[in-house]
């Protein structure tokens, strides 16, 4: 196991590189820079150039990226502009704040998702399968932001049961941060719960059919033992690759999110990045999101042997 994960880790570094490289690539040939923001509207174009040459940007592109991947290599990801800091500093302020709203909506994800799931293979064919499926059909088809929006009118405007948006310190308010994550988390989790659920719901009426499933029955175990111990064991490896993916899309999706409910997050950070051309600051948050969801899927291979005793690493 120990030498898989070395060579996980190992392999994971070129796939970072490429991602930053690509990164780099369509953000020096996107027109405009951060000088024209500085500058401000009725600048001319000898002051442009002359912010231009102050922070650097009117350097070549080999020596522009060849210097972001030395200070890279020392954990630096540059200098934002227009927030006169390091990106790492301001990355790391922000990331408790997306890491829980993610973290939230994982956990909202797999415990309706699975649960929802199950309930629909062991109701197969009825009204229940019928009606879960197509919850979960319109959540998988229905934009997280537009649930968002939603939301709000419906649970903040109109009924005053939850904030419009803003954002609570877990440490300092655990209530006042569970009302503050209930709405984003929710719209952020609803793409996969509908996901999780039809992929539990497949998976489930497999294993059921399977000759291991009616001997356990045929021995007379009670049903909660057949399905929980017996059917979910064999479930949960295409369960957990989809939950693998979902931490992805759901650091995707938090970008969004934290724009539509004001919360300060690094989405909302790189949001404010690409549209004022604060290109360190779009540059480390990607590098960031590519790089966490490069650690979760290898946590995900590693889940898999703890989940199916079969599955082996030493080879």
């Amino acid at each position: 196991m120990i030498r898989f994960l070395a060579n996980r880790l190992i392999a994971a570094v070129p796939v970072l590189l490429i991602v930053s490289l690509i990164t780099f690539v369509l953000i020096y040939f996107v027109p405009g820079d951060v000088s024209a923001e500085l500058a401000g509207p009725g600048a001319g174009k000898d002051e442009v150039a002359r912010i231009r040459a102050v922070y650097g940007l009117d350097r070549p592109f080999h020596v522009r990226l060849l210097g972001w991947y030395a200070a890279l290599l020392q954990g630096d990801l540059g200098q934002s502009v227009l927030l006169g800091r390091g990106v790492t500093t301001a990355i790391l302020e922000r990331l408790p704040v997306t890491l829980s709203l993610t973290g939230l909506a994982l956990l909202l994800s797999i415990a309706i998702g699975i649960a929802t799931g199950v309930l629909a293979a062991m109701r197969v064919n009825t009204w229940v399968d019928q009606a879960t499926m197509t919850i979960a059909l319109a959540g998988l088809s229905l934009p997280d932001f537009w649930l968002g929006l939603v939301m709000i009118y419906f649970f903040a405007v109109t009924l005053g049961w939850l904030p419009t948006g803003g954002y609570v310190e877990l440490t300092v308010d655990p209530i006042g941060w569970l009302r503050s994550m209930a709405l984003p988390a929710l719209a952020l989790a609803l793409t996969q719960i509908g996901l999780l659920a039809r992929m539990t719901r497949a998976s489930m009426l497999d294993v059921l059919r399977q000759d291991f499933m009616r001997t356990a029955r045929a021995k007379g175990l009670p049903n909660r033992v057949v399905i929980g111990k017996h059917a979910l064991s064999n479930v949960m490896i295409p369960v957990i690759t989809v939950v693998g993916l979902s931490v992805g899309i759901l650091l995707g999706g938090a970008v969004v999110i934290e724009q539509v409910f004001s919360i300060p997050g690094v989405g909302r950070l790189i949001i404010g990045g690409i549209l004022r051309r604060d290109f360190p600051v779009i540059q480390g948050g990607l590098l960031l999101t590519a790089t966490v969801f490069v650690l979760v899927n290898i946590l995900v291979d590693v889940l898999y042997a703890v989940v199916d005793p079969r599955v082996r690493y030493e080879r």
